[in-house]
């Protein structure tokens, strides 16, 4: 039997498929008899000493996390800077994973989270402490280099072009008194991945949604208005679907709030609803909008067989590779084909992708800017495929249960930050 402990943790916005990596860690970790500890909130719980000793837990119940949306033990938005600016957060990490003998640590998240891991094996190497150091990949956002996906995305994804079908829908039969111009705000800072998959719900000129506005194409607002108003001409109503993270042609977000979040990212302040507001402004057309917000990374009962399956595959093979000792590498998802679609999870260099981003490609936007090409649609729609829904209860409710377990007693004096 190894020696030592596995540390398990979760970072960023969560997705309505994290846990089911987290049940394959924690699973797999037992099943190579290693003893797993579970952060609480991430890497604060890391610094903070707040640990939960995960062989408390049933095999059921274990497995009951594969079905649950949310982070499981907390998850958080906390970004440690570079070595030399931080130093004292990375000495205090290891002396933490030295104090509860942690050898293998896996982090499971998006962008911010590899740059965390890649910099915890160095530092570790740089002090002699043995850590292995695993990626998981995470994110809704889908802008990971080096893995063909990110679990999370494809549960987004699907939740998105459904949504955006089913709104169509109700917008068709109402538009002749009521509602023609109808905005949906997606997630999608810098890359437009969610805002794509929303063109997986109709094809054809006439079928929705009309518009699609990408971050990696700059906004031209008169052009935006010509076009919703031929839309509504012609089709007699016109969806659009827009990225949180548009911009102007010289850079700025269309919706900034001023400020910036924890990360250093400029707030954005909604989109969608300045989008409509210009519609009702300019073209004197009745409007509604939406944000989906959290309810397109927590949206479980709706969740993608295929990105249930992924989110489980990397949490098995991110402790099979720490437990190898391959240190500093992300546990990636490699497409293998597309038709028929299939895949494998492959180690990939955190040096490579860490502080990268990946957008969506030129050749997978229509040349017009607004909408996607075949090449996108090949892309995409293996990922929203099969549906993996939650057991229900008796009251017709999906049945979420929520771990509980005490905290492991601290040995090491309280951090402050």
């Amino acid at each position: 039997m190894p020696q030592g402990r596995l540390l398990y943790a979760q970072s960023g916005g969560v997705t309505a498929v994290i846990n089911a990596t987290a049940s394959a860690v924690l699973a797999t970790a037992r099943a190579h008899k290693v003893p797993a500890l579970w952060a609480k909130n991430g890497i604060l719980g890391a610094l903070r000493e707040e640990f939960h000793d995960t062989r408390k837990l049933k095999a059921s119940e274990i497995k009951a996390l594969a079905h649950t949306p949310g982070g499981a033990f907390g998850s958080c938005r906390f970004k440690l800077k570079s070595i030399e600016q931080d130093r004292g957060k990375y000495e205090r990490l290891i002396e933490v994973f030295r104090a509860h003998d942690i050898r293998w640590f896996l982090y499971n998240g998006g962008n911010d989270s590899a740059d965390t891991s890649l910099k915890l094996s160095m530092i570790a190497s740089e002090v002699g402490y043995p850590l292995t150091c695993v990626g998981v990949p995470k994110t809704v956002d889908n802008d990971l280099v080096g893995t063909d996906c990110c679990p999370g995305f494809g549960s987004a994804a699907k939740y998105t072009a459904v949504s955006v079908a089913e709104a169509a829908l109700d917008i068709a039969a109402m538009a002749d008194t009521s509602t023609r111009v109808f905005v949906y705000e997606v997630m999608g800072r810098h890359a437009g991945w969610l805002a794509a998959a929303a063109g997986l719900a109709g094809q054809g000129e006439d079928a929705a949604p009309h518009l699609i506005l990408f971050p990696e194409r700059p906004y031209d607002e008169a052009r935006f208005l010509a076009r919703v108003d031929a839309v509504v001409k012609s089709v007699g109503y016109c969806v659009v679907v827009v990225s949180e993270g548009i911009r102007h042609a010289d850079g700025r977000f269309v919706a900034e709030a001023g400020g910036k979040d924890d990360f250093g990212h400029t707030r954005l302040g909604g989109v969608g609803p300045l989008l409509a507001q210009r519609c009702k402004d300019v073209l004197g057309l009745k409007v509604h909008w939406t944000v989906p917000d959290y309810l397109q990374r927590s949206a479980r009962h709706l969740a993608s067989k295929t990105d249930l399956d992924q989110a489980m595959a990397v949490g098995k093979a991110a402790v099979e590779l720490a437990l190898a000792g391959k240190n500093g590498v992300l546990a990636s998802i490699q497409r293998v084909s597309d038709a028929p679609y299939r895949w494998k999870v492959v180690p990939q260099p955190l040096a490579d992708i860490a502080n990268h981003e990946k957008t969506v490609p030129a050749d997978f936007i229509r040349e017009d800017g607004f909408g996607i090409t075949a090449a996108a649609r090949r892309y995409l729609a293996p990922l929203i495929r099969g549906e993996a829904p939650p057991p229900y209860g008796r009251d017709g409710l999906p049945h979420y249960p929520r771990p509980q377990l005490p905290l492991l007693p601290r040995l090491l004096p309280e951090w402050t930050g």
